[in-house]
């Protein structure tokens, strides 16, 4: 009975892996752990991310270059 759940562990995660589900989880936490603000409220982070990720409609690292780019705007202009 143990090799049943061992193999269904395996194929599970196999499923997971193959379909990008662990590389998606892993760039959300991993943005989330280099974020230099850290938000208050880390699941709502993680949901947000991992939906732009999911859906593709957000370049996670083009928006923080925007951003950047933003706040040096806002610096000149004060």
């Amino acid at each position: 009975m143990a090799e049943t759940i061992d193999g269904k562990k395996e194929e599970y995660r196999n499923y997971l892996e193959s379909s990008g589900v662990i590389d998606s989880i892993t760039k959300v936490l991993i943005g989330l752990y280099e974020e230099s603000e850290k938000p208050e409220n880390p699941l709502e982070f993680i949901q947000q991310h991992l939906a732009a990720s999911i859906d593709g409609a957000s370049d996670i690292e083009a928006l923080k270059k925007e951003n950047e780019e933003l706040k040096a705007r806002v610096e000149e202009n004060s």
